[in-house]
């Protein structure tokens, strides 16, 4: 493909600003060019400095157990904290770098050192920098895969050991986050058919190191009614957290005919 343009510009500002009114829960505070970096001394730190650092990886883990143990009453295994800490993570990320693409066809560039995960509290803080636009949808799309498996890549290796996943089970929960992504911002915007589509053009399977598709289907219920599911190609370990909710419904032990008297 040759040189990617590369531009730097103010437009994905304005793209996050628009993404945070659609997605009440995505907690993004955005950072000026000028403004500090947020400060390990107030429980920040960045995707680079948890892939790094041991320190700011145990120190994360601790937030979200203590979190964890605050809303539900108890302490989860430590492999399900990371496991629950790491899926917060990656499906932020993917909405941060996906969420301009849908809504204005730019692809973020955005380096793990500039997102930073708040350890008491889960928040992030982003500061945009620059994009890549192109003229092809299918070029687009593949630069959008890649820039999330160039970000969420170093994090993912410091979070196998803690997760006790490994590179399949952790690039699964990518294409699972992605996908996800994609599907909450259509219904934010009350365009579930054309986010389930993208997110399958995005995700068609074949995408190494993503393994999977978004493989997205539709269940009818006995009202005539089509509802979109995909089943994830790894859980997401809710269960462990909260072992009286049920699985969710995307969730690999979830059957159809479960999904559908459900819904």
């Amino acid at each position: 493909m040759g040189v990617l343009p590369v531009v730097a510009s103010s437009a994905l500002t304005g793209d996050y600003r628009r993404l945070l009114e659609l997605c009440p829960v995505l907690e993004l505070r955005l950072l000026d060019g000028g403004e500090a970096a947020p400060s390990a001394a107030d429980g920040w730190y960045s995707g680079a400095e948890i892939a790094a650092d041991e320190r700011a990886l145990a120190a994360v883990l601790a937030g979200e157990e203590a979190r964890i143990a605050a809303e539900h009453g108890r302490s989860p295994r430590p492999h399900v904290t990371a496991s629950r800490l790491l899926h917060h993570y990656v499906w932020s990320a993917c909405l941060i770098v996906a969420g301009p693409w849908h809504l204005a066809r730019r692809v973020p560039v955005v380096d793990p050192g500039d997102l930073w995960l708040h350890a008491p509290t889960g928040a992030l803080a982003l500061r945009p920098r620059e994009h890549v636009a192109l003229p092809g949808d299918d070029e687009l799309r593949a630069e959008l895969r890649a820039a999330v498996v160039a970000h969420v890549g170093p994090v993912l290796t410091a979070f196998a050991r803690p997760t006790r996943r490994h590179d399949r089970a952790l690039w699964g929960m990518v294409t699972d986050d992605l996908a996800s992504a994609l599907w909450y911002l259509g219904r934010m915007l009350g365009e579930e058919d054309a986010a389930v589509a993208a997110a399958g053009a995005v995700l068609p399977g074949g995408t190494q190191p993503l393994p999977g598709a978004a493989d997205f289907r539709r269940l009818h219920t006995p009202d005539g009614r089509g509802h979109h599911t995909r089943t994830r190609l790894g859980c997401c370990l809710y269960y462990a957290v909260e072992p009286a909710a049920a699985a969710c419904l995307t969730c690999p032990r979830t059957s159809d005919d479960e999904r559908l008297r459900r819904l």
